[in-house]
């Protein structure tokens, strides 16, 4: 039986749906969504095997115009992540439509000889008769050799696509296990499932500020798991606010955090957290390469 496996990856601005598309694909939260900008900071894989071809895909920060170091190492990881891939899926926001910064990218993978498909996404926001222009003028820019209209909210038009890509994989092994979901060790997955709900439950620049890290993850004898986590903030202001009056917010960032990984890891957690503050955390290496980041 001839089997295919490639590497695909997801490449867009932020907030393009990218983690979302990935997650309705996988079937399970891989990756952290929400509705700001730049959520995604690192690598995700998501494993799927669909027809005889095992689907790896990378789901890559959103590119943008960097200002710090963090910045710096979350665009490369973009643009690294695509050049490594056997394809690229374009994303665009069909609501959104084409912007500067998504002329930039393109402008860039025109450039980069790889093969690339345009996957219009949010279509149910949009109207059917802005989409055919807005492929027309994308594909004056950029060479495609497919083009996919979906919701990867709903998941309308998702089934086409991974068809198409089961098919366009190259021949060969799997090259994991085919149970596995992901490459992301249990420790990471803790850490961003917290930041997850940084973004969600704080406001304005408080989740640009942080970072997550797991200090400890322990298995305990009765099948549970302990989950130390330090939450590092730049400002006295944003810790205040982290832990909340009376603690109040940071244990319900901590709750929905340890509903969200016990359904992930299919078991009790433990899930202990602690905020310091630690001024340019952004700028240290030790502190990217601690969420999987290298310059």
């Amino acid at each position: 039986m001839t089997t295919r496996c490639g590497f695909v990856a997801l490449v867009g601005s932020p907030n393009a749906g990218k983690s979302t598309l990935l997650n309705r694909i996988a079937g399970a939260k891989l990756s952290i969504v929400s509705p700001k900008a730049q959520t995604t900071r690192f690598r995700t894989l998501g494993i799927v095997v669909r027809n005889n071809a095992q689907i790896i895909l990378v789901d890559l920060p959103g590119i943008f115009k960097p200002r710090r170091r963090l910045d710096r190492a979350m665009v490369n990881a973009a643009w690294t992540g695509s050049q490594d891939a056997d394809l690229t899926l374009l994303l665009i926001d069909a609501k959104a439509g084409l912007r500067d910064d998504v002329r930039e990218i393109i402008g860039k993978l025109a450039g980069s000889g790889k093969r690339v498909w345009l996957v219009l996404n949010k279509t149910d926001l949009v109207g059917a008769e802005e989409l055919l222009p807005l492929t027309k003028d994308v594909s004056s820019l950029i060479s495609v050799e497919y083009v996919f209209m979906l919701s990867a909210r709903s998941g309308d038009g998702v089934d086409d696509l991974m068809d198409h890509l089961a098919r366009e994989l190259p021949e060969g092994p799997y090259l994991y296990p085919e149970d596995d979901l992901t490459d992301l060790p249990d420790r990471l997955l803790a850490a961003e499932l917290v930041r997850e709900q940084i973004f969600m439950q704080t406001h304005e620049e408080i989740p640009y500020q942080a970072t997550v890290e797991t200090e400890s993850f322990k298995e305990r004898p009765d099948g549970s798991v302990r989950v130390e986590v330090t939450i590092y903030v730049s400002r006295p202001g944003h810790k205040a606010i982290l832990i909340g009056e009376g603690g109040h917010k940071i244990k319900s960032i901590g709750a929905r955090a340890r509903m969200e990984l016990q359904g992930l890891l299919e078991r009790t957690c433990h899930l202990f957290l602690n905020v310091k503050e630690r001024a340019g955390w952004d700028e240290e290496k030790a502190r990217l390469r601690a969420i999987g980041l290298e310059e």
